[in-house]
């Protein structure tokens, strides 16, 4: 069945999101155009995205997006962004030490003038949440308020929540130990379930907070994840454990598995140093533990990947992420057959000089094991 042949509106849920996880961004909201403007057009779509403790990096991901662009993909979506504070053109303005209130002068109360509106929206927080000092908020301020009290306001009235990067998600670069300022991601604070919104946080949907992370997410993630929470094709049992979408995080599947070094490590063939061209394992990296589509999907606008340009993998998709994933070795990893490296580099060794391809040394080596 070719897919411009589907009635999206009658998948369910599950389908629904797989169509789009294998037709990507593009293909995806450019077949269905008629369909996504013909069942939200009398819908009334908004979304807000706050930032938190970050470096904009996903929004900058979000706004490179080449096929399509965000311009074409909001048009496609037929949705509105009620806040942004990077592309929005409202300036904070103040007389006398007190803000203006004019949505149009000033974006603060812009924010809070949506908020109180009653207006349905989707929520998206890019960057961690700051707790402290002692649970205040203090450490991270905009417009004189907490970002901590901001983001539990706006969670409550929130359709759907989506936490975009790894920072929302889990809490990232920020909460790595020691974690001064007490950062948290939304719904976890790196793999221990909580956050600042609690684990028993549910939108107004029913659904728990829906993390796309990444450092930066891939703009397909967020643009396909946001489609089908718009559509409301979003089922709480289609999220793993750390609650990514399982089309673009496979449990079962790690970017090790179609990494375009993989030769390499099924020789034991593994580069010391960079520039090697060979396999990066032991320059620490984490694609034999890192759950994602990114050798399918590709960045770049579809072009190429971290190991592919010579980087190693460094994980930024995962809960612990950035703690033990920069340059170190990962110890007695087992392949996708519970092998482990040493084995196999030992039997590869021998299996050369017979002409034995990749597949037998694992075969072999498991046997050795």
């Amino acid at each position: 069945m070719k897919f411009e042949n589907l009635d999206i509106l009658k998948l369910d849920r599950r389908t629904f999101l797989k169509v789009a996880a294998a037709m990507g961004a593009s293909a995806f909201l450019g077949t269905y155009k008629a369909d996504i403007v013909r069942a939200i057009a009398e819908a009334d779509r908004n979304i807000v995205w706050l930032h938190g403790s970050e470096c904009t990096g996903c929004s900058i991901s979000f706004l490179n997006a080449e096929h399509p662009d965000v311009i074409q993909a909001v048009t496609k979506l037929n949705v509105m962004i009620q806040y942004h504070e990077t592309i929005m053109a409202q300036q904070g303005l103040f007389v006398d030490g007190a803000a203006v209130k004019d949505a149009a002068l000033n974006a603060n109360y812009a924010l809070e003038h949506f908020l109180d509106s009653g207006k349905p929206f989707i929520l998206v927080v890019e960057g961690c949440v700051p707790q402290g000092p002692e649970g205040t908020g203090d450490y991270c301020k905009i417009a004189g308020k907490p970002f901590l009290d901001e983001v539990k306001h706006a969670a409550e009235k929130a359709l759907i929540t989506v936490a975009i990067g790894t920072c929302a998600a889990y809490g990232g670069i920020p909460a790595t130990p020691p974690n001064p300022t007490d950062a948290a991601g939304l719904q976890f604070l790196k793999t221990t379930k909580g956050g600042v919104l609690g684990a028993g946080y549910k939108s107004k949907a029913g659904l728990p907070v829906i993390n796309i992370p990444g450092c930066p997410a891939h703009p397909d993630w967020v643009l396909l994840t946001l489609a089908a929470a718009i559509l409301e094709k979003v089922p709480a049992d289609f999220l793993d454990k750390y609650q990514r979408p399982k089309p673009f995080f496979p449990p079962a599947y790690t970017i090790h598995e179609n990494c375009p070094r993989r030769g390499f490590y099924d020789r034991g063939e593994l580069d010391t140093e960079y520039a090697g061209g060979k396999c990066l394992w032991k320059l620490g990296c984490r694609a034999p533990v890192t759950h994602s589509d990114c050798p399918l999907r590709l960045w770049n606008d579809g072009h190429n990947m971290c190991t592919q340009a010579g980087a190693p993998c460094i994980g930024c998709v995962e809960p612990m992420f950035p703690d033990g994933t920069l340059a170190e070795e990962i110890e007695k990893i087992p392949t996708l057959v519970g092998v482990d490296i040493n084995t196999i580099a030992k039997v590869a060794v021998g299996a050369a000089a017979i002409g034995v391809g990749a597949h037998a040394v694992r075969r072999i080596a498991m046997k050795e094991e």
